[in-house]
């Protein structure tokens, strides 16, 4: 009888710290690797051709899920200048106004727009994704400097500290995704 009692007391130490460990995992999750506006994003993901997990790490990169968030001239979710939202509003035909990046949705569907866009225009995601950081005009600039790339396409060496970091930053969140989820 002693003998099955140590075992039940093992077993429901193990299951205590089993549970325990899964509720750290699904916390640390929740906190750093958040999954918010899902249908948003598959929406607005699955009609730019891009995959969800891609728009949801950049999502993660830029603004952490803070549909408020702002750095200077970027704003929203997606982190969408002025500028990048007006010039979006105009190859799509939509009507451009002033923080509409603010509201998440318009946010995502703007932003998958020109990460769509992006990706179109280098055929390549992770110079799509340096693009997205740091401009279309900076990497078109890069991408035509043999000192940034030998074939004219992809980027072996990116001039922007903030970009060089951002790209596999963006990459290791979509890897973190892919395995969680």
């Amino acid at each position: 009888m002693r003998k099955g009692i140590k075992i039940l007391l093992w077993l429901v130490a193990f299951f205590l710290i089993f549970n325990g460990i899964k509720t750290a995992y699904y916390q640390i999750l929740d906190e750093y690797f958040p999954i918010r506006y899902e249908e948003e994003i598959k929406k607005y993901a699955e009609k730019e051709g891009l995959s969800p997990l891609l728009v949801t790490a950049v999502i993660n990169a830029e603004s952490g899920f803070d549909e408020a968030a702002h750095s200077g001239v970027a704003k929203g979710l997606m982190q969408i200048t002025d500028s990048t939202a007006k010039w979006i509003c105009e190859k799509t035909g939509e009507t451009y106004k002033e923080d509409m990046v603010y509201d998440p949705e318009t946010c995502i569907r703007l932003g998958c727009w020109y990460l769509g866009y992006l990706v179109d225009r280098y055929q390549n995601t992770d110079t799509a994704i340096a693009a997205y950081n740091a401009g279309h005009g900076n990497v078109d600039t890069w991408l035509l400097d043999k000192r940034y790339s030998t074939d004219g396409k992809t980027l072996w060496n990116i001039p922007f500290p903030e970009t060089e970091k951002y790209v596999p930053r963006v990459r290791w969140i979509m890897w973190v995704y892919e395995k969680a989820y």
